[in-house]
């Protein structure tokens, strides 16, 4: 079963080698670009997430037992906060996922160095994916 903290630990160290923040953002950026691309009939409305000033679109499916997050954005540093949230949750039990806190987004400055609105989208994307993992809890 995939462990969200070992992601988050993971993720830690892979940016520790960057020493710089202009590096951290190209990293960022290339988790973006290497997201599986949604098809064109899956980035409906319906799925756009509220709360983010780019578009996303949020797909999360399964149950208790696995989450699956699949996700796009329009716009290229909140692509790579996606690929960060799936590495960290995508895969997991429910109950894990709401006993994982993102700690990887202090541990690695992202706070620092987001900016309002995309900062607001992250907390947006982190919200759903707990919404959901509660009502897959509640359902089981």
């Amino acid at each position: 079963m995939h462990d969200p903290q070992k992601a988050q630990q993971e993720i830690i160290s892979d940016f520790s080698l960057f020493d710089n923040w202009l590096d951290r953002y190209q990293y960022l950026i290339d988790l973006g670009k290497a997201l599986e691309p949604l098809d064109e009939a899956e980035k409906t409305d319906d799925i756009l997430l509220h709360g983010c000033q780019s578009r996303v679109w949020l797909i999360i499916e399964g149950d208790a037992n696995e989450v699956k997050i699949r996700a796009n954005s329009d716009a290229a540093i909140v692509s790579g906060l996606i690929a960060l949230l799936i590495r960290v949750y995508s895969g997991a039990s429910a109950d894990a996922i709401l006993n994982a806190q993102p700690e990887f987004i202090a541990a690695i400055g992202l706070q620092q160095h987001l900016s309002a609105t995309r900062a607001n989208g992250l907390h947006a994307m982190l919200e759903a994916i707990y919404t959901t993992a509660r009502l897959f809890l509640k359902e089981s």
